[in-house]
């Protein structure tokens, strides 16, 4: 007996992007639903239950950000947004409305692919926490509160492994910097991203990490960073 095949909803209000789309996920084993506007993209959601959505934001009868925001009000199916719409505010906005993921076209299909494979792997480990979290050489365990590189302990401030666990449980993710400034110094300092990034800096230092051409942390310029899964 076969098991069912994952199931991605492209909306889009672009016949030829929905066809690449279809061919290229097909090609991967995918079943494909399709939304040409916002309305027709929420009901293939709430009847096809699909596995994984890539949205995007230009939508002929509502905007995209309310789309997600309406998906959001009933459903934790994972979001990738897939925008020509490339301002850091239309990312932060997206992605603390609760999209799991922002691409801006043009784009490079084998990326596009990749950060489905993340999203639906992350869907698929549950609600429930791994003990511990990997990136290549690089090991945090939640349980005992211990980094290590390379099978040597990282010494780490309170607030550098705070930023390090919540990118860690967001593995693959971008991590807005409000967020991060929120959950970590609370709601009064959403505005002062010169704490996080001297965080981040000391972070990059101890894990020998250069900015230039990360090995763990990127930094997606103007909206967060992720812990890259190696």
């Amino acid at each position: 007996m076969t098991s069912n095949p994952t199931t991605i909803l492209v909306i889009d209000d672009e016949a030829q992007i929905r066809k690449f789309l279809r061919i290229s996920l097909a090609a991967q084993g995918y079943k494909v639903l399709e939304g040409a506007n916002g309305a027709e993209g929420l009901a293939q959601a709430a009847l096809g239950k699909p596995d994984l959505v890539v949205l995007d934001l230009g939508l002929p009868d509502m905007d995209g950000q309310q789309v997600l925001r309406e998906l959001r009000e009933w459903s934790q199916m994972p979001v990738l947004v897939l925008s020509v719409r490339a301002s850091e505010g239309e990312k932060v906005l997206a992605l603390d409305g609760g999209a799991n993921d922002y691409v801006t076209k043009p784009f490079g299909i084998q990326e596009f692919l990749a950060r489905v494979r993340v999203l639906l792997r992350q869907a698929g480990a549950g609600e429930q926490q791994e003990a511990v979290v990997s990136s290549g050489p690089l090991s945090l365990d939640f349980a005992y509160r211990r980094v290590s590189l390379e099978g040597v302990e990282v010494n780490l401030t309170r607030k550098e492994y705070a930023v390090l666990a919540m990118l860690a449980r967001h593995l693959g993710r971008v991590v807005t910097q409000q967020q991060l400034l929120k959950d970590i110094w609370g709601p009064t300092h959403v505005e002062d991203s010169h704490y996080l990034r001297v965080v981040v800096g000391h972070l990059r230092q101890k894990l020998g990490d250069d900015p230039a051409a990360p090995r763990f942390i990127l930094t997606e310029a103007g909206v967060g960073y992720r812990l890259l899964e190696l």
